[in-house]
């Protein structure tokens, strides 16, 4: 049995309309700061997974309700172009969001939103 590259899951993400409000919030409930705090984006670290929040991200259809979980990864490029080759469909490209964080989405065949991060402050 081989090993898998997939690292399972890292983060996952909720799109938000007040990002003060949702920080406020987010913090009440699960009892601590976040780690990565923008106007952008906020981060929480909650057991080694990331619970974050997004003021631009936006559902793509009412089956999606705006959540997309990322499956962390040891090389994005490599996975990205992988999931490309066996069929999925770009969604959004590799991008660097910050502190050596990637990202990028895939649509698989079926129309469902596939995440991948690398996160070097998650081992």
């Amino acid at each position: 049995m081989s090993i898998s590259p997939f690292l399972g899951p890292r983060t996952v993400i909720y799109g938000v309309n007040d990002i003060g409000k949702a920080k406020s919030f987010y913090t009440k409930i699960l009892g601590v700061e976040p780690y990565f705090d923008q106007s952008y984006y906020v981060g929480y670290n909650i057991g080694g997974f990331e619970l974050g929040l997004d003021p631009n991200a936006k559902p793509i259809g009412d089956s999606h309700a705006g959540v997309v979980a990322y499956w962390g990864v040891e090389d994005i490029d490599i996975e990205y172009k992988k999931i490309l080759a066996a069929g999925g469909k770009e969604h959004s490209k590799v991008k660097n969001v910050g502190d050596d964080i990637k990202v990028a989405t895939i649509l698989d065949p079926f129309g469902n939103v596939f995440g991948l991060i690398y996160n070097p402050h998650f081992k």
